[in-house]
């Protein structure tokens, strides 16, 4: 049997195989190799899908040349889009809803005039290979986080463990431990008791 097909999912609908640089454990759960469609990450290990973590069709790894992504243990990711340029840290025992999308990069520049340059050469190019040199900037996501669906977590924000994120909101600066979030852009909504989250373990 070739590597590639020792890496393909049993039952997947798509002819395709988990990457080489992908580290999944045995006991992780991914419905279909087409959450791979856009990955390209060169990194030695672009994904790592811990301990009984679960992602779910729908879920896309757009991930860059430098890109690492990395889900903790029991963390459920149901259909959202994951856009790394550079680093994108999931905790433990997190709960990613559907549509959600995490982007460390925005992939195009602010300045109008090399952004429209970028734009015109887009016809020309397959999103598989496209990269702009736009720099990333890390998103960490601690344990015991709930993000909501229709969410979008900007570059370079951290969430503390224990938050809860509300639906639709659009998350652009950092999140306190153990608080909900809602709104674009996110606010502190209110804190959770200590009953409430376990979010210091």
């Amino acid at each position: 049997m070739s590597p590639a097909a020792a890496r393909r999912l049993e039952g997947d609908w798509y002819p395709g195989a988990i990457p080489a640089n992908v580290s999944l454990d045995e006991t992780a759960y991914v419905q279909t190799s087409f959450s791979f469609h856009l990955y390209r990450s060169a990194e030695p290990e672009g994904v790592r899908i811990g301990r009984g973590a679960a992602v779910y069709l729908g879920t896309m790894f757009d991930v860059g040349r430098q890109g690492r992504v990395a889900i903790g243990a029991f963390t459920l990711v149901n259909g959202a889009r994951i856009v790394c340029d550079a680093a994108i840290e999931i905790g433990d025992c997190c709960l990613i809803s559907w549509n959600v999308v995490l982007m460390d990069t925005y992939r195009l520049p602010r300045d109008v005039v090399k952004r429209r340059r970028a734009l015109q050469r887009v016809p020309r190019l397959d999103p598989r290979r496209a990269e702009t040199g736009v720099p990333g900037r890390p998103i960490r996501i601690g344990p015991n986080v709930w993000i909501g669906f229709d969410a979008c977590v900007l570059p370079g924000v951290t969430i503390g463990a224990g938050s809860i994120v509300g639906a639709r909101s659009v998350v652009s600066a950092d999140v306190p431990p153990g608080t909900v979030v809602a709104g674009n852009p996110a606010r502190v909504i209110r804190a959770l008791e200590e009953g409430q989250a376990p979010w210091r373990e």
